[in-house]
C-alpha cells in the first residue's frame, strides 16, 4: 500500500508468477512500485517499466535501496517496446512479466493531469508528458465522425451521437480546454440541468473520458503489440499475468491468450479471469473492475 497508487489483487499476481529467490521478472508498468516491492521482498530482481515520469521518480525514491543493490532496474518507456528494453536492460529470459493497465491513483488524484472529470484541470490525460498528443487536442480538433467513432468505439459510450453534437456546438463558441469544460459539454448532451453528485457526474463522464485516454495514450494498440513481445521475453515455465480494468482490454488479452495457447506455445492459467475479493473492493474500491489473467509459456 502506498500514496501514489494502491496494488491491487497483490497476493494473487505473487502466487500467479510464482516468485523465486534470484528469478528475473518484469514490471511492464511499475506505477507506484507496489507489486515490484513484493516481488523484490521474495528476493526476486525486477526491471520496472513506465511511461510516466512522475512515478519513476516516485519509485526512485521510495525503493532507493534495492535501485542501489542493483536488485531494481528503471527504465522509462511505453511497454510496446518492451523488447528493446528488455535487451537494453538483459532480461531477455525472464520467469515473469506483469502488466497492469489502466490509470493510476496519482494520475487521477492530480488534478493537472486531467484524468478525472472530478477535479477541475487542464484537459491532458497524457501518461507520458513527453508525447505530442492531449485530450484537449483530440475534442477541439477531431470531426464530428471521428468523435463519435472514439466515443462509441473506446467508450462504449450509448450517448456518442449527442455528446460529438454537443462538443462541435460548443468548441464553435469557445475552445474545450479543461474537464470541468468537457463535463459541462456532457451534462448538456445529457439534457441535465443544474448540479450533480458524484454518482450521477461519473455515471454520465466516465465513459467520455475513458476513451479520450485510451485514445491519447494509443493504450490498445500498445497492448496487442506488447503480449507477444512479452512471450519471447519469457524462459520456460515463464508467466505473463496482466490485470485489466474493462472489457477492451481484457478482450485483447483474453484473446492474445488463446491464440498463444492454439500455437501451443504454453497453457492458459487462468480460464477465468481472476476477480477482487469483496474485502479488497472494502478498502481499495478502485480494485472493483480488476481482473487478472494469466499465461505460461512451455
Amino acid at each position: 500500500m502506498n500514496d501514489f497508487h494502491t496494488p491491487v489483487l497483490l497476493k494473487e499476481v505473487l502466487a500467479h508468477l510464482q516468485i523465486e529467490e534470484g528469478k528475473e521478472y518484469i514490471d511492464a508498468t511499475i506505477g507506484g512500485g507496489g507489486h515490484s516491492e513484493a516481488i523484490l521482498s521474495m528476493g526476486g530482481k525486477v526491471l520496472g517499466i513506465d511511461q510516466d515520469q512522475d512515478a519513476l521518480d516516485y519509485v526512485q525514491t521510495r525503493l532507493k535501496v534495492s535501485i542501489e543493490n542493483q536488485k531494481l532496474l528503471l527504465e522509462k518507456g511505453n511497454f510496446k517496446d518492451l523488447d528493446k528494453i528488455a535487451h537494453l536492460k538483459n532480461f531477455t529470459n525472464v520467469s515473469g512479466i506483469l502488466f497492469d493497465l489502466g490509470v493510476s491513483s496519482h494520475q487521477i488524484n492530480e488534478a493537472e493531469r486531467g484524468f478525472s472529470f472530478l477535479k477541475e484541470g487542464p484537459l491532458d490525460m497524457r501518461m507520458d508528458k513527453d508525447s505530442v498528443v492531449t485530450a484537449e487536442a483530440l475534442v477541439n480538433l477531431l470531426g464530428k465522425g471521428e468523435l463519435y467513432d472514439l466515443f462509441n468505439k473506446l467508450g462504449q459510450e450509448h450517448r456518442a451521437g449527442p455528446i460529438s453534437n454537443s462538443i462541435i456546438r460548443a468548441r464553435r463558441i469557445k475552445a474545450i480546454q479543461t474537464t470541468d469544460e468537457l463535463a459541462d459539454v456532457v451534462k448538456k448532451a445529457y439534457g441535465i440541468k443544474g448540479e450533480l453528485s458524484v454518482y450521477a457526474k461519473t455515471n454520465i463522464n466516465k465513459r467520455v473520458f475513458q476513451a479520450l485516454r485510451i485514445a491519447v495514450n494509443d493504450e490498445l494498440q500498445s497492448i496487442e503489440e506488447a503480449l507477444p513481445k512479452a512471450l519471447e521475453l519469457l524462459g520456460a515455465n515463464g508467466r505473463i499475468a496482466v490485470i485489466s480494468f474493462h472489457s477492451l482490454e481484457d478482450g485483447i488479452v483474453k484473446r492474445a491468450f488463446k491464440d498463444f495457447a492454439n500455437r501451443n506455445m504454453g497453457k492458459i492459467i487462468t480460464e477465468k479471469p481472476i476477480e477482487a475479493t469483496s474485502e479488497e473492493i472494502g478498502l481499495n474500491s478502485r480494485s472493483k473492475p480488476a481482473k487478472l489473467r494469466v499465461f505460461e509459456r512451455n
